[in-house]
């Protein structure tokens, strides 16, 4: 972006939608900035509100919202399309909502959102791996103008996504993806070497709190593929989740327990796990948690018994990794690979995508 003085200053509404742990991260990230950008790049970003679950804070009713978000004291209820029209404004200005939440509810609004000329950034995966109608309904509603980016939904702050549009904006054919898309299951795997019962790990992994609330949001592989789906859509390929072949690491009679009553029954994983890794052991290999879009369009989630040789067995604890291997990157693939979560990398992936967009803008009276 260009430096003060060489442009005229941009100005930036911006809205943020779920305050959590990720939108928390964010919002401080945001917050400290602010001088810096406005004095090296000639960019205010206004915060214009915040919403959560069942409230909203705007900037009209605090005029201290961009100082204190985390403590404003005046709020309203939740009502996304009259946040969406104050961030908007009636002044033509730029405007942008960052979307913190893992809401279906919110992801059901990025077309109306977006046609409405409202720039939409997200780590909600839900809008990328959701309703291929809806995916196709997002990228229509762009023609507007606004602009969709989702980096952080495949592995937080990592460049993924944007390798992927680079290699292919400049004319490179994709042949295969594979990658480790899960630190948790990334760190158990690495982990798993016989000397304890793998339920003993999860729980350490659970305690740590690697794992959702919930472990089995882990070990179903879903969150994964989703992850796989949104590098697919991205690559031109009309993937559906349902058309991911995922292996879950869930016993079918564990599946469906109260979470409490599975907790209570994690060794019954012990098993079929020590099976899998003996299975590794025994060809010198590794086990690996591993989603793959091969070159005619079929994917996978799986646990996979990988060469000791392979990229993959050489990770370290939690991160994540993904391998493109294109026309271009044939023989050698392209590898991305770094720390794949956590609140304060999420918000980074997601802080990115804002300034990239921010360079676009013209400046605006």
């Amino acid at each position: 972006m260009p430096r003060a003085g060489t442009t005229g200053r941009r100005t930036l509404a911006v809205g943020v939608i779920g305050p959590g742990r990720v939108g928390g991260a964010l919002l401080e990230q945001l917050r400290s900035a602010q001088p810096r950008l406005a004095r090296d790049h000639a960019l205010e970003l206004k915060l214009c509100g915040v919403v959560a679950s069942k409230r909203m804070w705007l900037d009209c009713d605090d005029a201290e919202l961009n100082g204190r978000h985390a403590g404003a004291q005046i709020w309203r209820p939740n009502d996304l399309d009259a946040f969406a029209a104050h961030v908007r404004g009636n002044d033509d200005r730029h405007a942008l909502l960052i979307d913190c939440s893992a809401s279906e509810a919110v992801a059901a609004h990025y077309p109306h959102w977006l046609a409405a000329g409202l720039h939409v950034v997200t780590p909600n995966k839900l809008a990328g791996s959701g309703p291929l109608e809806r995916w196709q309904a997002i990228r229509a509603a762009c023609a507007s103008g606004a602009r969709f980016r989702y980096e952080a939904t495949v592995c937080a702050g990592l460049p993924v996504v944007q390798t992927l549009r680079d290699l292919l904006d400049t004319g490179d054919e994709l042949l295969v993806i594979e990658g480790m898309f899960s630190g948790t299951l990334a760190w158990l795997c690495n982990r798993h070497d016989g000397s304890q019962p793998f339920s003993v790990l999860l729980r350490e992994a659970h305690a740590l709190g690697y794992t959702e609330p919930d472990p089995r949001e882990d070990l179903s592989g879903l969150d994964v593929a989703r992850k796989l789906v949104i590098l697919a859509r991205e690559a031109g390929r009309p993937l559906s989740l349902e058309q991911v072949a995922v292996e879950s690491l869930v016993p079918p009679a564990l599946a469906t327990l109260p979470v409490d009553e599975f907790m209570q029954r994690l060794h019954e994983l012990d098993a079929p796990m020590a099976a899998k890794l003996a299975e590794a052991q025994t060809c010198g290999g590794v086990l690996r948690h591993v989603a793959s879009l091969d070159r005619h369009g079929r994917a996978s989630v799986r646990l996979e018994v990988l060469p000791a040789s392979h990229p993959f067995a050489h990770t370290r604890l939690t991160d994540n990794v993904v391998q493109f291997r294109t026309r271009r990157y044939c023989d050698n693939p392209l590898l991305v690979q770094g720390p794949g979560a956590g609140p304060e990398v999420t918000a980074a992936g997601v802080f990115a995508d804002l300034l990239r967009i921010a360079e676009s803008l013209e400046p605006r009276a």
